[in-house]
């Protein structure tokens, strides 16, 4: 029984960059989400460049890996699919799709996705557009349209990576929560402290700030090592010797 190939990963082709600072910064955002292929199409300053590497940020396989091409019709020659990335449609006739929908058409396959991200200050021109065969677009704010180049490789490259299950941050050790009985201990001890140092005034409010000091105590899952922490500090401002834990 034959199976399908694995479907590759897209590569994503900077369009006439203009900042080694922006192309290292697109790296970034690349390596963040599993993706390590770009192309560049006549970068302005010419490649490699030395701005690139500090704004990686230690995305140095992606820089490392990047190969130069001279126009965008040689940069996904070897792609099935081309989508342009463009918050304009400048008057061409394509299917466009949301990040979103693009990733899953990519994820579906077969064959070899490239998108197209275009220069820092003009974006994409229309005869780069026409060499694709989908338009990716995001809504965004009519008064101000602008994304960065990182930006946008964020966003694609985000979408992307839901489909590929990376792993998640680890979840932080969460400790068991403290026992009722502990909890109204403390709450009793600074009580009994309060009373002593006459806090509670007007006595006509002692049930409202009683309450409050309850509330604000028991919002927190307390565990039982800090409720014996804070037990301490309270033993300690009373003048007596902590108890140790």
């Amino acid at each position: 029984m034959s199976t399908l190939p694995a479907v590759p990963p897209p590569v994503l082709v900077l369009v006439r960059p203009q900042l080694g600072e922006n192309i290292g910064k697109a790296a970034r955002a690349m390596l963040n989400f599993g993706l390590v292929e770009m192309r560049l199409v006549s970068p302005r300053d010419g490649w490699p460049n030395p701005s690139a590497g500090p704004a990686a940020s230690g995305a140095d396989i992606v820089l490392e890996r990047a190969q130069v091409y001279e126009t965008v019709a040689d940069a996904v020659a070897d792609c099935s699919h081309v989508y342009a990335t463009t918050v304009r449609k400048r008057g061409v006739t394509k299917p466009v799709v949301t990040p979103e929908e693009a990733a899953a058409a990519i994820h579906a396959g077969p064959g070899r996705a490239a998108i197209l991200f275009g220069p820092e200050r003009s974006g994409l021109e229309t005869d780069d557009v026409a060499l694709a065969r989908t338009i990716i677009t995001v809504p965004i704010n009519p008064e101000f349209g602008s994304l960065n180049l990182a930006q946008a490789v964020i966003l694609v490259a985000y979408e992307w990576s839901k489909g590929m299950g990376l792993a998640q941050p680890p979840a932080v050790e969460l400790h068991e929560p403290a026992p009722q009985a502990e909890l109204d201990g403390m709450i009793g001890q600074l009580d009994a402290m309060l009373v002593a140092t006459d806090f509670f005034y007007p006595p006509d409010r002692t049930p409202v700030t009683r309450r409050t000091l309850r509330t604000l105590l028991t919002k927190p899952a307390w565990s039982a090592q800090e409720v014996r922490t804070l037990r301490g500090v309270l033993s300690a401002l009373s003048g007596k010797t902590p108890r140790r834990p």
